[in-house]
């Protein structure tokens, strides 16, 4: 059974939730683990209040007893602490009483960047709390906590993943960052940036050449670009090697007494849609968050007259967080394409079989 993953859940609604599927029996779960990856996903600086007030903690339903997995399909939840402030216009059911809180009112300003006009549209509603609710990244936050199981996984076969940030704006250095987001707060604007997943252990074989629904260089650049905000991916040196000759942009292959080797890891660890055995590096580019203190002009879909977009309480930038859910989508990715690989009902057979197959081929990490 391959590893899958389903996530429900609104921004302001009661809870996130996610059932992750295809856990071999017998994985032991660190709680501490998830909710640090979960902690490191709301710090970052520029980020809204609305951080300091979740204060995100995993809960699981089901899949797991006493700290192990069954085998069986892990349900996970992820409360959204802001909800008791939209009790009534987040209600689930058709609320009583009079209009009260937050989200009572429909939105009819769309926001320029978001889904919002577009999902009207699509869907036939009239307030766009119905389409905003769910496009928001807060979302992510189940998804970082299933990510993060999968990250415990690839451990038990020596893969560690890691995300950081390369780019701000235009910054590149830590100062210039912090420099370049107060500037934007104080302009009431925002900051998009590019950050790197590196996954180290990786070996070769992972993915597939053969059809490319299953090239694992185009499901990693999928799962970069399906998170919110993300408007770019590429694999190793991606778009700068269409700017080189040949001689100069492929991976030259050697031979030592750990086994085959690449003298450079231009290919970001891929070649053909298959795992080579250098590390696996992809980056991602996120565009400025489109919600603006200071916003854009717009079109009140109520009345089709000129008006500015709706302003919600936004983050300045969000871009450390995209490198922690980038690191957890590229972990999902690469656990499921290991389950598929090695197979396994219990853990023991999921790394015996990974530990069977590095002896038959001529590989060690490095």
């Amino acid at each position: 059974m391959t590893l899958s993953l389903v996530t429900a859940g609104e921004s302001h609604g009661p809870a996130l939730v996610a059932i992750l599927s295809g856990l071999p029996a017998g994985l032991v779960v660190d709680r501490k683990q998830i909710e640090a990856d979960l902690s490191r996903r709301q710090q970052g600086y520029g980020r809204s209040p609305r951080q300091q007030i979740e204060h995100d903690e995993i809960e699981v339903l089901a899949g797991l007893r006493q700290g192990k997995t069954l085998g069986t399909p892990l349900a996970l939840v992820v409360r959204n602490r802001d909800h008791s402030n939209w009790a009534w216009g987040m209600n689930p059911w058709p609320p009583e009483g009079e209009p009260e809180g937050k989200g009572a009112k429909p939105v009819t300003l769309p926001r320029p960047g978001h889904a919002d006009l577009s999902g009207l549209q699509k869907h036939d509603f009239d307030d766009i709390r119905d389409v905003l609710e769910r496009a928001s990244a807060r979302h992510t936050a189940v998804f970082v906590a299933a990510g993060s199981v999968t990250k415990q996984l690839l451990r038990e076969i020596g893969i560690e993943v890691s995300g950081e940030v390369l780019q701000i704006g235009i910054a590149t250095t830590e100062n210039a960052m912090h420099a370049a987001i107060d500037r934007a707060r104080r302009e009431q604007d925002t900051l998009g940036g590019i950050v790197q997943v590196r996954a180290r252990g990786v070996p070769p074989g992972l993915g597939s050449y053969a059809d490319k629904d299953d090239r694992l260089d185009g499901r990693l650049a999928q799962a970069l670009m399906g998170i919110q905000a993300v408007k770019g991916a590429e694999i190793g040196e991606g778009f700068a090697l269409a700017r080189l000759p040949g001689s100069e942009a492929h991976d030259e292959i050697f031979r030592d007494e750990l086994g085959y080797y690449r003298g450079t890891n231009r290919a970001g660890g891929l070649e053909g849609g298959v795992t080579n055995g250098e590390d696996v590096v992809v980056r991602a580019a996120m565009k400025p968050i489109p919600t603006l203190m200071k916003p854009l002009r717009s079109v009140d879909v109520a009345t089709g007259e000129p008006a500015e977009a709706l302003v919600e309480r936004s983050d300045t930038t969000a871009v450390e967080a995209l490198a922690v859910i980038a690191e957890t989508a590229v972990a999902f990715e690469l656990a499921k394409a290991a389950k598929e690989k090695f197979g396994g009902d219990a853990l023991d057979d999921f790394v015996g079989s990974f530990k069977a197959y590095l002896e038959r081929i001529d590989w060690s990490p490095r």
